[in-house]
């Protein structure tokens, strides 16, 4: 029996998205060409491998136990490929870089120059993902390397600090606080903390620095985003905490917002890299780190 790496991909496509039409278009191929050669592979094996129902595609359960195998065929594949042309230019081709949605949108006007400066034949394909969606991704093979918040469970990964990022306070611009120049931790006691949902490392973080300050975290809110927590602040609902990088630039001056740092030592977070260990991309990855380690701060 020949196998076809191009039959698992197309395996893959829909157990990631349980629909033929929408499969096919990620593997650029017509949906009659992708169901026909999926019922070849289900012939050649023996076995049933999709359940085809009107408005419901899933897998069989050796149809799930054979794409968890697939993906590992796909990615020892991309690994081949990749090291293939890392060998003959490692600075060149496409490199998939995942970041935060704290980081990424305040990280990348800093740094992008400076990339395409310094590494013009390299081509980055961006993604937004929280933490542990990356993570996942980055074991699965789907992508290259993140930038995210370090410490995280590496288990066949590995990480490199690339920055360290102070974080500010965020008050209405009448709040009497914004009376101080610097504050400490213990000035928020007692304050209302408005945080982002759950799954936002962010929110760990400030609720990690917060802890011993007894302050509030309403019940009834979540943001999505630091823009929804910066105009929720601008409306005197609460305080927060920003990345310094969020507080940069064109987001300094945020109407109805005031702006404090904390005294020193100022609590900060960590921004790091993270990749696979078995990674044929270490030579871009470490370019890439940097560079954003130099431009960062």
């Amino acid at each position: 029996m020949d196998l076809k790496l191009k039959d698992l991909r197309y395996l893959v496509a829909v157990a990631d998205l349980r629909h033929f039409g929408r499969a096919a278009a990620r593997c650029f191929v017509s949906q009659p060409t992708l169901s026909a050669q999926l019922k070849k592979l289900e012939q050649s094996l023996g076995l049933q491998l999709i359940e085809r129902a009107p408005n419901n595609v899933s897998l069989t359960a050796a149809g799930e136990a054979i794409v968890a195998r697939a993906r590992r065929i796909i990615e020892a594949s991309d690994e081949v490929v990749a090291l293939a042309r890392s060998q003959r230019d490692p600075l060149a081709g496409p490199l998939r870089l995942a970041l935060l949605p704290t980081i990424g949108p305040y990280l990348l006007p800093r740094v992008a120059p400076a990339i395409r400066r310094a590494l013009p034949r390299l081509e980055l394909r961006l993604y937004e993902y929280q933490t542990a969606p990356m993570l996942e991704r980055l074991r699965g093979g789907e992508l290259d390397v993140g930038i995210l918040a370090l410490p995280v469970e590496l288990d066949g990964l590995e990480s490199h600090e690339l920055y360290r990022e102070a974080f500010v306070v965020a008050l209405p611009e009448r709040h009497p606080l914004a009376a101080h120049e610097t504050l400490r931790v213990a000035d928020l006691k007692g304050e209302t903390l408005l945080l982002l949902e759950d799954g936002h490392c962010l929110r760990d973080q400030a609720l990690e620095v917060c802890s011993r300050a007894g302050v509030r975290e309403p019940q009834d809110f979540r943001a999505t985003s630091l823009e929804t927590l910066r105009q929720m602040v601008a409306t005197g609902a609460g305080v927060t905490l920003l990345p310094e990088l969020a507080v940069r630039g064109a987001y300094r001056g945020a109407r109805g917002v005031a702006l404090r740092p904390f005294a020193r030592p100022a609590p900060v977070r960590h921004v790091g890299a993270v990749w696979r260990k078995t990674s044929a991309r270490r030579a871009a990855i470490d370019a890439l780190g940097k560079l954003i380690a130099e431009h960062a701060p």
